[in-house]
């Protein structure tokens, strides 16, 4: 009797997730963000809550290993497609620390 009512209740909340879900697939070279998952007190980026951002990158597919797998190895729905690759900050000249931080310098005093 248990166990068919944890069926039933598995098979109603699968069918309502079913309808949110969509089918993503990313081609190699597609550029894409990462979702970053929440964590209770956890601190990301140097920001707490709401302030953090949701998702990190782009980072570029190199490689695809299967039907949700890719050479990042992280599965399809933590991914978001950046359409415009162009709009991202170069990485380049970012004098990171061993902490993974940076100090940031003024281009220009107004």
């Amino acid at each position: 009797m248990v166990r068919e009512n944890l069926r039933v209740a598995q098979s109603r909340q699968k069918s309502y997730a079913d309808l949110r879900r969509r089918d993503l697939t990313f081609k190699v070279d597609d550029f894409v963000y990462l979702k970053m998952s929440p964590m209770r007190g956890i601190r990301r980026f140097n920001m707490k809550g709401k302030l953090a951002p949701r998702y990190i990158g782009p980072f570029k597919i190199v490689e695809r290993k299967g039907e949700v797998a890719y050479k990042m190895s992280y599965h399809q729905t933590y991914l978001k497609c950046l359409r415009v690759p162009e709009e991202q900050a170069p990485l380049e000249g970012l004098d990171m620390q061993e902490d993974l931080t940076y100090t940031e310098h003024p281009v220009k005093i107004l």
